[in-house]
């Protein structure tokens, strides 16, 4: 730590405190993610090791070519300069008990922007977030990377405008076989995809776009677009718009009592 002149407090998370700080010998500005282990027989939380797996893992392939993103061959090397819709994991070091994170300091994020509009936003400045938002969580999917957990506050705004999404702590690296399990208990409940709320145990990135439409519509309505304050309200927030789903619509709803009940009866097994 001796490195970096701490400037202040930004906020505090589920698995640590962040700072705003600056490298003594670049000036560089930065956010100091500092991460606690309240017993060392614990080990590292799993969403902080999520969280460096899954930026590592972008960092891995950042300079990397993805088809859909640029119409290239994925593997084949790519001269243009990194994505910058994903924050940058610049180091992770030790600190004391604990480690700390260091990523590109952002000077603001989406929630904020909504929040503190004075006006709607203008149909220029919806489109730009949106793209931007595309654009990153594009290269995640092509890098077989769900976030689970996409909502304004965790879109973080440069002071120039650009959009980053951060927060990687509910980050799962995904493979083409879908027979993985992974847990229901993910995304915030406003940005939660149906299947999730019926406790789906089989799904893809799909719950990532489910979360993006969410963003858009907040985007335009400068209010969140399904307010619920428990999971079946939240459900009945989503009915009452867009209406039941039937057999036609979506087939795979139906097969969501069978798979909860035999997963309930099989809870010796590692839901991830």
């Amino acid at each position: 730590m001796e490195q970096y002149s701490i400037l202040g407090r930004i906020g505090e998370g589920a698995h640590g405190i962040v700072f705003k700080a600056k490298h003594i010998e670049t000036g560089e500005t930065v956010a100091l993610k500092k991460v606690a282990l309240r017993r060392l027989e614990d080990g590292v939380p799993n969403q902080a090791l999520r969280e460096i797996k899954a930026l590592q893992e972008i960092e891995d392939n950042q300079h990397v070519s993805v088809r859909g993103c640029h119409g290239e061959v994925r593997g084949q090397p790519h001269s243009a300069p990194p994505l910058p819709q994903v924050v940058k994991l610049k180091d992770v070091f030790p600190h004391g008990t604990g480690f700390v994170l260091v990523f590109d300091f952002m000077l603001s994020d989406l929630s904020e922007v909504i929040r503190n509009s004075q006006r709607p936003l203008t149909p220029a400045q919806v489109k730009g977030y949106m793209m931007m938002l595309l654009k990153g969580v594009a290269f995640l999917h092509h890098n077989n990377i769900m976030h689970r957990d996409l909502k304004p506050a965790n879109l973080l705004i440069s002071s120039s405008g650009h959009l980053k999404i951060a927060d990687f702590g509910l980050a799962r690296l995904f493979s083409e076989h879908r027979d993985r399990l992974y847990s229901h208990q993910v995304a915030t409940r406003w940005y939660r995809a149906p299947e999730l709320l019926y406790g789906a145990r089989k799904y893809d990135e799909g719950v990532d776009l489910w979360a993006v439409g969410c963003i858009f519509g907040e985007l335009l309505n400068s209010s969140p677009l399904f307010p619920g304050e428990n999971d079946i309200e939240q459900l009945c927030c989503v009915l009452r718009v867009l209406g039941t789903p039937t057999q036609n619509s979506w087939p795979v709803r139906h097969t969501r009592a069978h798979t909860h009940t035999h997963t309930r009866a099989h809870r010796s097994v590692n839901i991830t």
